[in-house]
C-alpha cells in the first residue's frame, strides 16, 4: 500500500504500541488522526516521545471509544483505521471485569459500526495471543481454540468475534491481528521485561512470581510492521493473523538474559502470590506465524537480544518516567 496522503486513524494511538505505529505512519507519508482517552491533564501519553517534526504530521483527538458518537466523528474522513484501543491489564480485569466489557467489546462495537457507516477502505482490529490460552499444542496456530482464562481474554475473544460478525454479516473490510507479547521502548512498568530493567538499573534484588510461563517476544517495531503488512495486503481481509517471533522464553530464562545484557545478575526472590488465580495462568504461548508471512509478507526481524539491549538504553535514558518504588512482577 503506498501510505503517501492516506487518511489514517489510530485508536489507543497513546498507548505503547499505538504510539509506535503512529510514528511509522507519519513517516512514510500518512495523514494520521490519533484517538486516546479523554483525561483532565490533557495529557497525549506516549505520543509526548515522538519527535516534533512527527507530531507535527498528527492531529490528537482525545476522546472515549465507549461513546459511539466520537467514535464515528473520529473515524469520518478516514480510509484506513487501526483499531488499538482496549483496556490490556490482566490483573485489573479480575477487579473490575464491567469496564473492560464497555472498553474492549462496546468501544470495538462502537468502531465497527463507524467504520461501516462511513465505508473505509480497510479496518485492522487489534486481538491478543492471550485469547488462545494455555496452549493445547504448540506452535499455535491461527485455528488453535480460544478460551477466557482472565476476563482480559474473554473481552478480547468477544471483540473479535464481533470484528469476524461485521465481515461476514456486511462485508467490512476488516482483518484481525493477533500479537504475541510485544516489548520494547515506552512499555510500560505493567510488563516484566521493562520492571525488571528498571529494577535492575536501581541495584534491586527482584521480587517475581512463578518463573515458568513461556512467553513469545516480538520487538515492537517488528509488531508494527506486521500491523502495516495486514492492512496492505487483500489477502488478509476477513483473516486472524498472528504476529509472533515464532521463538518462546521461560520467565526465569529472560530474567537471566536481561542480567547478561545489562551487566551485573540478579537476585531473585519468588513471590508465589504473584501467580495468577487457580486455572487462570496462561503457562505458554508460542507463536506459528506461517499465515503472516503467506498472506501479507510479514517476518520478524529483531533477535530477542538485540530488542533487549534497545531497550535496557532507552529506559536507562528514561529513568524519571518510571516511579521510584521497586516493583514486583
Amino acid at each position: 500500500m503506498n501510505w503517501t496522503g492516506k487518511r489514517v486513524l489510530v485508536t489507543g494511538a497513546a498507548g505503547f504500541i499505538g504510539s509506535h505505529l503512529v510514528e511509522a505512519l507519519v513517516h512514510a507519508g500518512a495523514r494520521v488522526r490519533a484517538l486516546d482517552l479523554y483525561n483532565t491533564n490533557g495529557d497525549w501519553g506516549n505520543l509526548n516521545f515522538l519527535p516534533k517534526e512527527v507530531l507535527e504530521g498528527v492531529e490528537v483527538v482525545l476522546s472515549d471509544v465507549r461513546d459511539p458518537y466520537a467514535v464515528r466523528s473520529a473515524v469520518r474522513g478516514c480510509e484506513v483505521v487501526f483499531h488499538l484501543a482496549a483496556l490490556i491489564g490482566i490483573p485489573y480485569s479480575y477487579v473490575a471485569p464491567q469496564s473492560y466489557v464497555e472498553t474492549n467489546i462496546t468501544g470495538t462495537l462502537n468502531v465497527l459500526e463507524a467504520c461501516r457507516s462511513e465505508g473505509v477502505e480497510r479496518l485492522v482490529h487489534t486481538s491478543t495471543s492471550e485469547t488462545y490460552g494455555t496452549a493445547r499444542y504448540t506452535p499455535i496456530d491461527e485455528e488453535h481454540p480460544l478460551r477466557g482464562q482472565s476476563p482480559y481474554s474473554a473481552s478480547k475473544i468477544a471483540a473479535d468475534k464481533l470484528a469476524e460478525s461485521y465481515f461476514l454479516s456486511f462485508g467490512l473490510p476488516v482483518s484481525v491481528v493477533r500479537p504475541f507479547n510485544t516489548y520494547g521502548p515506552r512499555q510500560s512498568a505493567r510488563a516484566i521485561i521493562p520492571t525488571v530493567i528498571i529494577q535492575g538499573l536501581r541495584g534491586a534484588s527482584l521480587s517475581l512470581g512463578s518463573l515458568a510461563p513461556r512467553r513469545d517476544l516480538n520487538y515492537v517495531t517488528d509488531t508494527v510492521r506486521g500491523f502495516l503488512a495486514v492492512a496492505a495486503s487483500e489477502r488478509t481481509v476477513g483473516e486472524v493473523i498472528n504476529l509472533g517471533h515464532g521463538n518462546d522464553i521461560s520467565i526465569g530464562e529472560l530474567v537471566q538474559l536481561i542480567g547478561e545484557v545489562m551487566g551485573p545478575q540478579f537476585d531473585i526472590l519468588s513471590e508465589p502470590q504473584r501467580v495468577r488465580p487457580d486455572a487462570s495462568e496462561v503457562m505458554q504461548l508460542l507463536a506459528a506465524n506461517d499465515k503472516a508471512r503467506e498472506l501479507a509478507g510479514w517476518v520478524p526481524e529483531v533477535y530477542l537480544r538485540d530488542g533487549i539491549a534497545r531497550t535496557v538504553e532507552w529506559i536507562r535514558r528514561h529513568q524519571d518516567r518510571f516511579r521510584a518504588e521497586i516493583y514486583s512482577v
